[in-house]
């Protein structure tokens, strides 16, 4: 790493920046499967890949660590977090319990407003897999995590938004995104329809069970994710 570019990594918004990179960069490169579960992280070769020193990658690394992502010792340094066939079957169980519920009450409670914010989503996931630019799988997640947020919020439950939070792994389900094919990512925009739809129909019965059906579907992946 030249010396001048070591410098303005150091220094205000450029620090940032540096940081930014080192994280986008590791995070890709896991979420792909790249770095398999229980891999270790060398710090060089995330600063090669990133194009950064060192100083960033462990602030990146920190930031992942606090995501669940990536696991921190004293010792054997940083590896990539591991999760365990039970892990996936517990953290599956209680999303359908959960979000399913949410979207029973999101059919008693969700707005106009919030029934086309859930189709708008729906239309962003389905281009990106159609158009797929540089960056379709990242906007693909993102309006899957949106979508998900949006039922949440139209459930006007604040306990049980903050349920979900605790139990679902942002990166176990980012990674199961990897592992799709084009059948199975048309497959969650359908149930992603079929959910706004109940949600809109005002049918608590279709709605949580419509939202079972399509985290279960999710469970199906995150099992190969493990594997």
């Amino acid at each position: 790493m030249a010396a001048g570019v070591v410098a303005l990594e150091g220094s205000g918004s450029v620090a940032k920046s540096a940081a930014e990179r080192a994280y986008d960069s590791a995070r890709a490169a896991i979420a792909s499967g790249r770095y398999p579960g229980g891999t270790a992280l060398r710090e060089e070769e995330l600063a090669e890949a990133a194009g950064v020193s060192r100083t960033p990658v462990r602030e990146a690394l920190r930031r992942l660590a606090a995501e669940g992502l990536v696991e921190l010792t004293s010792r054997r340094g940083a590896r990539v977090a591991m999760w365990s066939a039970d892990d996936v079957e517990e953290i599956f169980a209680l999303r359908a319990d959960l979000e399913g519920n949410a979207a029973r009450l999101a059919a008693k409670r969700a707005s106009e407003a919030e029934c086309a914010l859930l189709r708008r989503l729906c239309d962003d996931m389905e281009t990106a897999i159609e158009a797929r630019p540089g960056d379709w799988l990242n906007r693909v997640n993102q309006a899957n995590t949106s979508f998900h947020r949006g039922v949440l919020e139209a459930s006007a439950n604040v306990r049980l938004a903050s349920m979900v939070g605790s139990v679902t792994e942002r990166s176990l389900v980012e990674m199961t995104f990897h592992l799709y094919d084009t059948a199975e990512l048309y497959r969650s925009v359908r149930h992603h329809r079929e959910i706004t739809d109940s949600i809109a129909a005002r049918d608590p019965d279709w709605a949580e069970a419509a939202m079972r059906v399509h985290i279960y579907a999710g469970r199906d992946a995150a099992r190969k994710a493990v594997r």
